[in-house]
């Protein structure tokens, strides 16, 4: 592990390199916290644009309790995640429970740990289910803890690109049916505040989402942003692949997200909440204002 000098304990970020590790690892940086990252690789071209803004590196994978445990000793808290996306809901809850065991062994002060909004709900959307076995182990031990649970990510949409450039936005979704989405960087802004005053947030359950756009309004904010129409395409439930992506949209087409939208924009304004208007400008720059 590449050890830092300074005097602050580090807090440690598992992901990254990824969506919401990288979020959060920007906007701690951009905090003045100093930033330990554990990596896969330290030799990676990843790893070393980490290394050059100052960031420690420290080597392992979300299996390994020895690496992570090593990594979370002397930090001052650690940002966590687990993913069924590589190997399935199993292998997400083998990655929760070393975490959470490495995070004992190493007596860390504070976990912030990332779930998903509506997994403690009953869904029965696999990869929502497997978050909340995690919570629920993560809950009924003693570690000291924060659950951060956000919703869609409007980043989602650039799997699409290609389709938007086109002029479709392709949703199994009614185009007058709201979808809860979150700006990553709102979540890494969020966690950030978390961590700066953990005394207040020990404990606590958040599910975060800044905007809830219709599908209809997505097509007319990216149109607006390409500077040409973009239309939404309902794509039929039935034409998704895979039984986990299946039920989540399902999910999402009947009760979908139940985040407190107002509430966190009255409780945390300094996060600055950023519309899916907003955000398609960013993405897709070049069209009206």
């Amino acid at each position: 592990m590449t050890r830092s000098t300074a005097e602050t304990p580090p807090v440690l970020v598992l992901g990254a390199t990824g969506g919401q590790g990288g979020a959060v690892l920007r906007a701690l940086l951009a905090a003045g916290r100093p930033v330990r990252a554990l990596v896969r690789d330290t030799a990676s071209a990843s790893a070393a644009r980490l290394a050059a803004q100052g960031v420690e590196l420290a080597q392992g994978g979300f299996t390994d309790r020895a690496a992570l445990a090593a990594a979370m000793t002397g930090a001052a808290a650690a940002f966590a995640l687990t993913t069924p996306f590589e190997s399935g809901v199993d292998a997400e809850q083998a990655q929760g429970r070393a975490i959470l065991g490495a995070a004992a062994d190493a007596r860390l002060p504070h976990l912030v740990f990332a779930s998903v909004a509506g997994a403690t709900a009953g869904t029965g959307v696999p990869h929502f289910e497997s978050k909340a076995v995690v919570e629920r182990e993560l809950v009924g031990g003693d570690l000291p803890h924060t659950i951060v649970a956000p919703a869609y990510f409007y980043d989602n949409a650039l799997g699409g690109a290609d389709d938007i450039r086109a002029g479709v936005l392709a949703l199994p979704l009614a185009a007058d049916k709201p979808l809860q989405q979150l700006d990553r960087d709102d979540l890494g802004r969020f966690v950030a505040e978390v961590l700066a005053a953990p005394d207040q947030h020990l404990g606590a359950r958040y599910e975060v989402a800044g905007d809830a756009p219709t599908p209809a309004a997505m097509a007319a904010a990216l149109g607006a942003a390409l500077g040409r129409p973009v239309r939404h395409e309902r794509v039929p439930l039935g034409s998704i692949r895979g039984a986990d992506m299946s039920a989540m949209w399902r999910h999402l087409s009947e009760d979908g997200y139940q985040v407190d939208i107002a509430a966190l924009r009255r409780d945390h304004p300094a996060v600055g909440w950023t519309s899916f208007d907003a955000w398609a400008h960013r993405a897709f720059p070049g069209g009206t204002a």
